[in-house]
């Protein structure tokens, strides 16, 4: 099945395509969420989304989710079953494709690097099953329970170690392709 997507990332990869995405990317990355964040803390410092919380601890996890108030819980639960369905659908997309557009310029056919184009799958995969736990633990509130905060806590390290991996290959891909003059190779 990684072999089918890795080919089909290949088969997409056009640069008009890679653009497109990059702008969707930006748009979200740099405008929409940033805005989202801003509401939730209406005025307050410190609140952020649990989803950019790194290691953080259930008692952590838990007062960050009591600040969100009566109404960010609500707020926050709509955008992580809307906004933030999308969105890794957006950078899925774009990761996977930029690495492939990349690498096709970088490695030639055979280069076992080239498997690699499917790695922002597990960040996509890790991030929906964090924006799940989130949900839970949004909607159960005042229950606090421990393990499914600290699933929350792996989930969401085991999501930016696909995200960091994506960006170490999309320029590993750059360096690559700039070293061949942005040319396919065979």
């Amino acid at each position: 099945m990684l072999k089918a997507l890795s080919d089909r990332f290949y088969r997409w990869a056009k640069g008009w395509l890679v653009i497109v995405l990059l702008f969707l990317d930006a748009f979200f990355a740099g405008f929409l969420l940033p805005l989202i964040q801003g509401m939730m803390q209406g005025g307050q410092g410190g609140i952020q989304p649990l989803d950019l919380m790194m290691f953080a601890t259930p008692p952590r996890i838990f007062g960050m989710i009591e600040q969100y108030g009566e109404y960010g819980r609500p707020f926050y639960r709509n955008v992580e079953l809307t906004i933030d369905i999308i969105y890794p659908i957006v950078y899925l997309f774009f990761f996977g494709l930029l690495i492939s557009w990349l690498f096709q310029r970088g490695f030639a056919s055979t280069s076992p690097m080239r498997k690699y184009n499917v790695v922002p799958l597990g960040a996509w995969v890790f991030d929906l099953l964090e924006n799940g736990c989130i949900v839970i633990l949004l909607s159960i509130f005042p229950v606090q329970p421990a393990g499914l905060a600290w699933l929350l806590t792996v989930l969401t390290a085991v999501k930016w170690f696909f995200a960091g991996a994506s960006i170490l290959l999309i320029l590993i891909g750059l360096i690559v392709a700039l070293k061949n003059g942005f040319r396919k190779q065979g």
